[in-house]
């Protein structure tokens, strides 16, 4: 199989190193782009015009696009306290990826609210729709993450906002590590997937629950969840993500190694 136009990237966060030092080994792995968190130095407060112009230098100089901003939130949008703070820390990102340049940020939002919770219901509505009208009028597209419902479930949920700016960051790995199928999610969720992460989980026993693994060492058979995404005509970033154990570094290599071959990219 040979699916060139697939792109492979990294969260940056996952090799624990300093921005240049991390950025340096992007290079050297000679992924296509990175995924950086909008937060510390590179948030949007604080990044000033002029770390603006360093940051696209820095990229540029290791031949490396930026795939999407990661915006972490500490609760979801149906959490009423300080709710506000978090729609507006969002919009900024927002903000800062069209100004960066891939107009695209990733974000945990919050469980699909169930029809019964009726207050938290209109709070998770209602922020997705001010951000859904900001990144309307920005060119920003806010992509949720899934695994906290069943692709179907997040499918028909989004349907229901008349909006081009909301999309869907897929994880394989989370969606699994919550009890769902990956691949119905994927069809699921087909022509909204902003980016995929390829994030691995593994359970050890049937009655233990899954946790994360190094890239193709776990459940997921990739290579059929690659030909899948074929099926569907994806043909974005794959950003390989270790957020556990205590090698993430040389697990996002080999996972990048792993991808490649699959893919049908090795040099």
């Amino acid at each position: 199989m040979s699916m060139r136009w697939l792109k492979v990237g990294i969260r940056l966060e996952s090799l624990q190193l300093p921005l240049r030092q991390a950025l340096d080994e992007a290079a050297r792995l000679a992924v296509g782009g990175v995924q950086i968190d909008a937060v510390g130095d590179l948030s949007p407060r604080r990044l000033t015009e002029s770390g603006r112009r360093e940051l696209r230098n820095l990229l540029r100089s290791r031949h490396l696009e930026l795939t999407a901003l990661h915006g972490p939130l500490d609760a979801g949008l149906d959490e009423p306290t300080n709710l506000q703070p978090r729609i507006d820390y969002l919009r900024e990102v927002m903000t800062l990826a069209y100004d960066l340049g891939p107009r695209r940020v990733v974000a945990a939002v919050g469980q699909v609210p169930q029809a019964d919770d009726q207050p938290r219901a209109t709070l998770h509505r209602e922020a997705l729709e001010a951000l859904a009208r900001h990144g309307d009028r920005v060119g920003t597209v806010l992509a949720v993450e899934t695994g906290l419902e069943s692709g179907e479930t997040l499918a028909h949920y989004l349907a229901t906002f008349d909006t081009g700016s909301l999309g869907v960051h897929l994880s394989p790995g989370n969606l699994l590590l919550h009890g769902f199928d990956p691949s119905a999610a994927t069809r699921a969720l087909s022509g909204r997937i902003v980016q995929v992460q390829a994030r691995d989980v593994r359970r050890s026993s049937p009655s233990r629950a899954a946790r994360e693994t190094a890239l193709g060492a776990g459940d997921i058979d990739w290579l059929s969840y690659l030909e899948l995404l074929q099926e569907i005509d994806y043909r974005g970033w794959l950003v390989v993500v270790r957020d556990e154990g205590d090698r993430r570094a040389a697990d996002v290599q080999a996972g990048v190694r792993f991808l490649r071959r699959l893919l049908g990219q090795e040099s």
